[in-house]
């Protein structure tokens, strides 16, 4: 089985160059530059849909004949304030370039050409589950928003102690409304850098069953399977997480074992 964890290839610039080739599926690409003042990153989206999230720092950004300034609110992640994200349609080549010390994620799925260039309206955080359970969520770009013919993006902040993407749910197979097949990318940070934290990515069948320890600048890749997060107490965990499959619609269902939990909190 390919490993899903996946380790920085170096300490800045490039250090994730995911595609749906090299990840073994069909839909979802993203890719993570760690920028330094006065660096310039460049691509073209051909036959893709691209929303480009600033994760933090600050760059300047221009697509086609669109400029959009200069980009970024937070100097670092776990500001918590919203990011500053530009859906790229197909057929476009964008251009980067960093204004301080930034963190550019670069999220792609097929497009059609649907939806035009434009700014994303910034997200509200919004706090999801209760006691150890709570976290805290940036959707960039779900399915409520008509901003997108692929992609699905969204951030989540999950305090010391807690879980997150729990109860265990999957979403990998094509039965809507039922359930939706969607390939899933996580992009880890933490807080303190040094810190840790887990994910598991199992089946229900066994066929798959991986538990994964997490460093700052990880990327789990979740190509089916049930996939939970816990973050050990004096450390908080933030993930940028990428979904697109065959329909932009986000079903899931929860472990049979382990929706007693959902059941009771809702």
């Amino acid at each position: 089985m390919k490993n899903l964890l996946l380790k920085p290839l170096k300490t800045s610039g490039l250090i994730h160059d995911i595609t749906p080739k090299n990840a073994g599926w069909g839909f979802v690409g993203m890719a993570i530059h760690l920028l330094k003042p006065g660096d310039l990153i460049s691509g073209l989206t051909q036959q893709t849909e691209v929303i480009i999230v600033i994760v933090e720092g600050k760059c300047e950004l221009n697509v086609n004949d669109i400029n959009f300034g200069e980009l970024g609110e937070r100097k670092s992640v776990f500001e918590r304030l919203p990011p500053q994200s530009v859906y790229t349609s197909i057929n476009s080549k964008w251009t980067c370039q960093a204004t301080s010390f930034c963190t550019i994620a670069i999220c792609v799925a097929p497009g059609k050409g649907t939806y035009k260039t434009r700014l994303l309206d910034p997200p509200i955080l919004t706090q999801r589950g209760k006691d150890s359970n709570t976290r805290f969520i940036n959707n960039i770009a779900m399915e409520q928003h008509d901003v997108a013919d692929s992609l699905l993006v969204t951030e989540v902040f999950t305090p010391q102690g807690n879980w997150s993407s729990y109860p265990p749910h999957r979403h990998d197979e094509d039965d809507f409304p039922n359930i939706t097949y969607l390939e899933e990318t996580y992009y880890h940070r933490l807080n303190p850098a040094q810190g840790y934290a887990t994910q598991r990515v199992w089946t229900e069948d066994g066929s798959l069953d991986e538990t994964y320890s997490i460093a700052n600048h990880d990327v789990v890749l979740v190509p089916r399977g049930h996939h939970p997060c816990g973050v050990p107490y004096g450390y908080e965990l933030y993930y940028l997480n990428v979904m697109a499959g065959p329909i932009r619609k986000w079903r899931f269902k929860n472990h049979p074992e382990h929706n007693w939990i959902f059941e009771r909190d809702n």
